[in-house]
């Protein structure tokens, strides 16, 4: 196993990229008839895991990407995977536009693999602006 150092984060950096994410994902649900039906019916999940993954890296300036990646898909497949539980108190939480935004409506395979595709995006990224020195606070 390569020992890589971990990466020291811009705040500023992290938080326009999240600011960033969050926006797209909420375009990707208000406006699905600008997009293509493939774009309209993953967007939004990828881009949620992704958002997962820029939130532990605010939490979490100094963590190593491969394990904030980590965190961040076990994290969304928990979150896909409570879906399976039916009660009609999360139910009503799910009913509300925040609670859906946030725990979604209904378990789907499919959202599995684009919650590994955003993360991979979103550590790719990291990695990507780790490697050319981009992201790091000023010294």
């Amino acid at each position: 196993m390569i020992d890589h150092p971990a990466p020291r984060r811009s705040r500023f950096v992290v938080i326009s990229l999240l600011l960033a994410t969050v926006a797209a994902g909420l375009a990707s649900r208000r406006y699905p008839d600008w997009q293509p039906d493939f774009v309209a019916r993953y967007a939004g999940d990828t881009l949620w895991a992704a958002m997962v993954f820029w939130g532990l890296a605010l939490l979490r300036p100094h963590g190593r990407t491969p394990v904030l990646g980590g965190w961040a898909l076990a994290i969304a497949f928990a979150d896909e995977f409570t879906q399976l539980y039916r009660a009609p108190w999360i139910d009503a939480v799910r009913a509300t536009r925040l609670g859906a935004l946030a725990l979604g409506q209904g378990f789907l395979w499919s959202d599995l693999w684009c919650y590994a595709a955003g993360v991979t995006l979103a550590a790719g990224i990291d990695w990507a602006l780790a490697r050319e020195g981009r992201g790091q606070p000023e010294r």
